[in-house]
């Protein structure tokens, strides 16, 4: 199991909580400048995603600063809430929600993403952006987004992945594993943090072997497709009928 801090004790999640903590300040920024941008579009594709079954409650798990939550404000549903195990990341996003006087559509609040608060069938969609890979038990995890959603309700994941063309994957592989940790530990002054990442990534059970874990748990129509030449994924699935 990867976790961020290699020399510290304490389980994964203890650690991830840590780790957005540490870099609760500087995420936003990191998020779009290392990404070149390329964050809000998958973002913008995940709720499109989201669109199909018109939510009025949506969930959002892993949910850092709120920037997805944000995004789903498009479809005008009734609620919207975010829950994340770090409050250094909740705190940036609900100042963020005040800003933006967004702080009556968006509820954020602490929440464990493999023992959820709520009751049994209470959402129509459910989404994680980049939180899966951090889940300590994904399948219990997932277990928990399947319990809270209503019968036909829709679970949309957004998470990196590993691409498949041999040249590209040279050259991303290159930024990945040697840039991207130089330039996350300059500005966010947490190394293990930025290292983790590509880690985290490479560990991960990416395309068809994420979606065998989605059905294994219970979702059914379970689909993937690829986004920006395989950097990221989008995979969804529904709750049977």
């Amino acid at each position: 199991m990867v976790k961020p801090y290699i020399e510290s004790g304490g389980n994964k999640k203890d650690q991830i909580s840590r780790m957005f903590d540490n870099i609760a300040w500087r995420y936003d920024f990191l998020n779009h400048f290392l990404s070149f941008g390329i964050d809000r579009r998958w973002r913008g594709r995940a709720i499109h995603i989201l669109s199909q079954v018109s939510p009025e409650t949506i969930l959002d798990v892993a949910c850092g600063t709120g920037d997805l939550s944000i995004e789903a404000l498009k479809l005008k549903p009734r609620m919207i809430i975010g829950i994340d195990i770090s409050e250094g990341m909740l705190a940036k996003g609900r100042e963020k929600l005040v800003r933006k006087n967004l702080e009556k559509s968006i509820t954020l609040v602490y929440g464990d993403s493999e023992a959820l608060q709520f009751d049994d069938k209470i959402f129509d969609a459910a989404m994680v952006a980049f939180g899966v890979r951090n889940f300590e038990n994904i399948n219990q995890g997932l277990a928990e987004i399947l319990r809270v959603l209503k019968p036909g309700g829709l679970l949309v994941v957004l998470e990196f992945s590993k691409p498949r063309s041999l040249l590209f994957k040279k050259i991303f592989n290159f930024y990945f594993f040697r840039i991207l940790p130089f330039m996350g530990s300059l500005f966010s002054k947490d190394a293990s943090a930025y290292s983790y990442l590509p880690e985290s990534v490479n560990a991960f059970p990416d395309r068809s072997d994420f979606l065998d874990i989605m059905r294994k748990v219970g979702f059914t129509d379970t689909c993937f497709e690829e986004l920006t030449m395989g950097i990221a994924c989008l995979y969804y699935g529904k709750k049977e009928l």
